[in-house]
């Protein structure tokens, strides 16, 4: 039998529990770089955003100040 959310009784948790295991659901995943191998487009893609970066590195906007965006779009 294939694992679901009832079967493993995810269903039961409340929503801010089930964000924190999808959370480290993709931690697990994300600590594996050969479980997401990148295709030929995704790496071309990530070169061109390095390059970008590397030739205009002041364009850059930080973490706090998308963070405090996001926040101030839906009202926190």
């Amino acid at each position: 039998m294939a694992a679901s959310v009832k079967s493993l009784g995810i269903d039961r948790l409340n929503v801010d529990e089930r964000i924190a295991l999808v959370e480290e659901i993709w931690e697990s995943i994300a600590a594996d770089p050969a479980a997401l191998p990148l295709s030929d487009a995704q790496r071309a893609e990530l070169d061109r955003r390095i390059a970008d970066h590397d030739a205009s590195p002041e364009t850059v906007i930080s973490w706090a100040e998308i963070k405090a965006s996001a926040l101030a779009r839906i009202g926190r």
